[in-house]
């Protein structure tokens, strides 16, 4: 099939994301979400907002499945966004529009300050939900919008931008002000108690944290975090979206995490955060399970692969940083097994492209994205290799790292 057949032309969704004829995804722009968000506020709830926040969503370039286990993890944050809009409405019940695309659903519950939350059904109600049952002040009533162009189930973290971006607005509304990691520690809370997601600090901190033009080097042990300047001259970093969805609510994610504690506690550690390659045959020793060896392995060597990811940045080494994305993948898929056929499938393609220093899958896996070091002037040829090879059908964007959640002036 050639390229012109397999790419699409101009489209728009409503309330949605744009993609152009080269299958690129572009953000919508902060401006025109924050004024859809509020004209679909007037006219569900006949009043003006008051109150208005965003937070956006994120990809990792190194360090997968690493921060439930304490170590390195390196993301950045996205120009795409999630707002939310809304005003206090003197009543004990709290009514929430989500516009995706061109559907709308919206929920209603009790304000915490009358009753305390549960999950429940829509599955997105509970981001929401688990945010404001953490939120260290009771809610009163109140009706809000909300509308995002963070691409849904890609591994770029939308759940963490809509928990951050509730969390935020809260904020603004209440005048509850809290420490951005305390923030970030909340919706991670909110996402293990109310969703059933396990997940670590990761995507809940870069998304409240995030710096425009910087990844963010986060020890996910002391949660402490160094902005690293994404400076890669006449290099890029293009995210290319596999389009194979995800559902992390499965058994693969928590099955995982369990194999790497229990690695840590055969060692008689608190987290693999400690642990050194050469435990990997005392863990033989001790007859561990092949699984749980295999897990161990991925993560001591990834915070390895993440800090010298960091410090090659900061020497302008891309050479250096291409060849450990591409180690980086080929542990995740045959170590922790957390890739698929369509990832590996897009890596094997882009080893082979002119002007591809690396390539690795990117998220919690089983579908979503692969990030790639590229030469800017390679891109459109990267692009037209994978449209024309991979069996799927593939967008992109251009990692263009953006500042994290804030509130908005209305």
């Amino acid at each position: 099939m050639s390229l012109n057949q397999r790419y699409n032309w101009f489209k728009i969704d409503s309330y949605g994301v744009h993609i152009c004829m080269n299958n690129e995804i572009l953000p919508v722009g902060t401006a025109t979400l924050l004024r859809q968000a509020c004209d679909k506020y007037v006219a569900t709830f006949g009043r003006e907002p008051v109150a208005a926040a965003s937070a956006p969503g994120r990809v990792n370039l190194i360090g997968e499945h690493i921060d439930y286990c304490e170590g390195y993890v390196l993301p950045a944050a996205l120009p795409f966004e999630t707002i939310i809009v809304g005003g206090y409405n003197n009543t004990d019940s709290c009514n929430v529009l989500s516009v995706m695309g061109n559907k709308d659903s919206q929920i209603s519950f009790p304000s915490t300050e009358v009753a305390e939350l549960k999950p429940g059904l829509p599955s997105w109600s509970n981001y929401v939900k688990g945010t404001i049952a953490n939120f260290p002040d009771p809610v009163k009533g109140f009706d809000a919008v909300i509308v995002s162009d963070v691409p849904v189930g890609a591994g770029l973290s939308s759940s963490a931008a809509l928990e951050v971006a509730v969390f935020t607005f809260l904020e603004a509304l209440t005048g509850y002000k809290i420490d951005p990691i305390q923030k970030a520690k909340l919706c991670q809370k909110a996402e293990h108690e109310f969703p059933g997601v396990p997940c670590g600090i990761m995507d809940q901190y870069i998304v409240a944290m995030g710096k425009k033009n910087h990844a963010l080097l986060i020890d996910c042990q002391s949660l402490q975090a160094t902005q690293i300047p994404l400076d890669l001259g006449d290099h890029v970093i293009l995210v290319t979206n596999s389009n194979v969805k995800h559902e992390l609510t499965g058994s693969e994610y928590p099955q995982r995490r369990a194999q790497c504690q229990e690695a840590a506690d055969k060692l008689g550690l608190p987290s693999l955060r400690g642990a050194k390659i050469e435990d990997l045959e005392e863990l033989k020793r001790l007859n561990c399970n092949k699984l749980v060896i295999m897990r161990a392995q991925h993560v001591i060597e990834e915070i390895y692969r993440t800090s010298e990811v960091a410090e090659s940045l900061r020497r302008n080494d891309l050479d250096r940083v291409g060849k450990l994305f591409f180690q980086s993948h080929y542990s995740l898929s045959k170590l922790m097994e957390v890739s698929c056929p369509e990832l590996d499938e897009l890596v094997e393609i882009m080893k082979d492209v002119p002007g591809v220093l690396g390539a690795r899958m990117t998220g919690g896996g089983f579908g979503g994205c692969v990030v790639t070091l590229v030469k800017k002037d390679q891109v459109d040829n990267l692009k037209r290799a994978v449209v024309e090879n991979y069996k799927g059908n593939p967008t992109f964007l251009i990692c263009q790292p953006n500042d994290g959640a804030r509130t908005h002036k209305l």
